[in-house]
């Protein structure tokens, strides 16, 4: 039986959680404490070692980061639970977190708690995760990803990486080692946890690190790092010389 702690500053959010773990995974979750601030969840969670904790992102004393800061994570999942945070959700998938959007959805709460459900059954790298996603949060200049194979978990700097190229429902990720990293997500979701001021999609299956572009040329493609090309689409070609050069005189 897995031990659960519920941290949320608003009672009915809490009372919702209960109610949807009880009704769906009453046989896999016991609920052991519940908590409305920092100070609260992290005397809890050190008194009663719990498996999986349910947190809310910002509290009325804090945030959920405050709370890992000041425990020990590598035994525990956790599932964030957050309102529309635009920021806040992007630490969360940096690190490659699970989180719930309020108001809570029946199908997102199951995928969510089946995920840690399995995850329990396994090693994990919870204490890294926390730590990528809390540095984004915290605005930390030199920003980090998580990328998930089915192999490894790599963490990485987004300064190291020279482009990512999509094929379907898969991205490589190119970095300046010569690594190639193949993850499971589309190229819409790649985009999604990338800096937005830095990397740039300029055709339909590639994203560039503007930091790595040395020039444009008249074929259509961008050369970074000395020698490689990436594709620009002609129908990005404006934005992306704009984006890149900060200018439009080369059309």
């Amino acid at each position: 039986m897995i031990k659960a702690i519920l941290v949320d500053d608003e009672s009915y959010i809490r009372d919702n959680v209960r109610q949807k773990i009880q009704q769906y995974f009453s046989e896999d979750i016991a609920i052991i404490g519940e908590a409305e601030s920092v100070e609260q969840a992290v005397t809890l969670i050190k008194e009663k070692s719990p498996d999986l904790l349910f947190l809310d992102i910002q509290l009325t004393d804090g945030t959920s980061f405050d709370i890992l800061d000041q425990i020990e994570a590598n035994n525990l999942d956790i599932i964030f639970i957050t309102g529309f945070d635009k920021h806040a959700i992007k630490a969360i998938k940096v690190g490659a977190l699970d989180y719930m959007l309020k108001p809570i959805d029946d199908a997102e709460f199951k995928e969510a708690v089946e995920k840690a459900i399995e995850s329990s059954k396994k090693e994990n790298d919870m204490e890294k995760l926390i730590e990528i996603s809390s540095e984004y949060f915290k605005g930390v200049q030199k920003k980090r990803i998580v990328l998930k194979t089915m192999e490894n978990v790599y963490v990485i700097y987004e300064d190291d990486i020279l482009y990512c190229r999509s094929e379907g429902n898969y991205t490589t990720f190119y970095t300046l080692q010569s690594e190639k990293i193949l993850v499971s997500k589309p190229i819409k979701k790649v985009i999604e946890i990338l800096s937005e001021d830095v990397f740039i999609r300029c055709h339909q299956s590639y994203i560039v690190n503007k930091k790595h572009v040395l020039r444009y040329n008249r074929q259509g493609v961008l050369i970074v790092n000395h020698e490689i090309k990436v594709p620009v689409s002609s129908r990005r070609k404006d934005y992306v010389i704009e984006k890149i050069f900060d200018q439009t005189n080369m059309k």
